[in-house]
């Protein structure tokens, strides 16, 4: 009997600490669940205010300069704070779970331009609207000067109406204050949209570089493609094409037919290759210099004596020598100087006596090789190895143009002078 009463004690002693375990596994799983509830809604509040930042930011910075390529700000700004306005506007046009999400605007530092640096994953706020020469000063110059406004942040909050709780009430969340952050880049431009490249020719890449690797527009260069290789061969022709049989090479028709025809007919992405041609292209140069002749016309007479600006791709040449492939980089605005004839000139005789701003000196006014040497001192133009250009045949003269120019395709080229009109986002 006692053996009986001992057992049935027992039995009741386990059933009452099961029940604790069962109640303890209870308020675990409901734990569980109040965890698996609310994090997965917080995800989805935190993805929307992502969203938000990022649509403003992106917003903010796509406005952040001027069609000609300088800071929003000066004569030409509609308002001192434009590109902080619109991401907050941008920002603002979002909801979270269907409740508007909060900026508070620059006032509070929600929307805010300033400089995004790669090298050390920073945002510097800045309001100064001084813009920022993109000459003679290298990537990394740029990427450390926190006075180059290349960017805009923007952040967005669930503050006054915070995100929902669910479970997680019962452990005395009530609610959730959520926020998101986005730096939107613009950087140089990192693709050409079509017609955007003005003519079938390619600069090389080290003939707008200084010794220091920063774009250097104070030294004109000249391009006589296929002759003189290792002094004047700064550039060369190019179809435009970066399909899969790009690297085969391009041939005359093909260039000729695109001289002066409206540009590239695709877009162009830089880091792709190329067709090219760094050989001597007759027809094609024939048709250009009748193309430049024509584009200085005043009334029915030719009038040479203005600049010619194009938009030019940039590529890679290694050995100083455009081969059949070349890797597009960048985009550079250039200023045709002056195109030579196709026949010899022993005599200088076409060399002009005056030219956008220059003049040659009186006493070389009959002396052509005089007033070549005058021309190409006034207009800095050199050789790849650092001599003073020859007066040679079938040669075309350009000058790398320092003005701000208006922006262009994608975000992810290399600093040439041409600033993006589309920005990225960095974090």
């Amino acid at each position: 009997m006692n053996k009986g009463l001992g057992l049935l004690s027992r039995l009741k002693n386990e059933r009452g600490a099961t029940a604790i375990i069962v109640a303890l596994l209870m308020f675990a799983f409901i734990g569980f669940t109040a965890l698996a509830v609310d994090v997965g809604h917080l995800f989805v509040v935190d993805n929307e205010l992502q969203n938000a930042a990022d649509a403003g930011a992106l917003a903010g910075a796509r406005f952040l300069y001027n069609e000609d390529g300088t800071i929003n700000g000066g004569d030409t700004a509609t308002n001192d704070g434009g590109a902080n306005a619109i991401a907050n506007d941008a920002a603002e046009a979002n909801k979270s779970e269907g409740v508007d999400v909060e900026s508070d605007g620059e006032q509070a530092g929600d929307s805010q331009r300033g400089h995004w640096s790669f090298a050390t994953r920073t945002f510097t706020p800045k309001s100064s609207l001084k813009p920022f020469k993109l000459f003679n000063v290298s990537t990394e110059e740029l990427d450390s000067n926190t006075l180059f406004i290349n960017a805009v942040m923007q952040t967005v909050k669930r503050k006054t109406i915070p995100a929902n709780s669910f479970f997680a009430k019962i452990f005395g969340y009530d609610n959730f204050v959520r926020d998101a952050v986005a730096v939107a880049y613009i950087g140089f431009a990192g693709s050409l949209d079509e017609g955007e490249a003005d003519q079938p020719i390619v600069i090389c890449e080290g003939s707008i570089l200084n010794d220091y690797g920063e774009y250097d527009c104070s030294i004109g260069r000249m391009i006589n493609s296929g002759q003189s290789v290792e002094t004047s061969e700064s550039g060369g022709w190019t179809s435009f094409n970066q399909e899969d049989n790009a690297c085969s090479g391009t041939s005359a028709n093909e260039v000729k037919a695109l001289v002066c025809s409206g540009g590239n007919e695709e877009p162009l992405t830089y880091g792709d290759p190329m067709a090219t041609n760094g050989g001597e292209i007759q027809s094609a140069f024939t048709k250009l210099r009748t193309c430049w002749v024509n584009a200085a016309m005043v009334g029915s007479e030719p009038d040479v004596s203005t600049l010619w600006q194009l938009m030019l791709p940039v590529v890679t040449c290694p050995g100083n020598n455009v081969g059949t492939c070349e890797e597009l980089v960048g985009a550079v605005t250039v200023n045709i100087v002056w195109i030579t004839g196709s026949g010899e000139d022993p005599d200088y005789s076409e060399v002009p006596t005056s030219h956008a701003g220059w003049e040659s000196l009186p006493d070389d006014a009959a002396n052509g090789q005089a007033r070549w040497n005058d021309f190409v001192q006034y207009w800095n133009l050199k050789n790849v190895d650092g001599t003073n250009a020859p007066y040679q045949k079938k040669a075309i003269y350009f000058l790398p143009d320092c003005a701000p120019h208006i922006p262009t395709g994608g975000t992810g080229g290399t600093n040439f002078g041409v600033l993006a009109k589309v920005p990225v986002l960095v974090n």
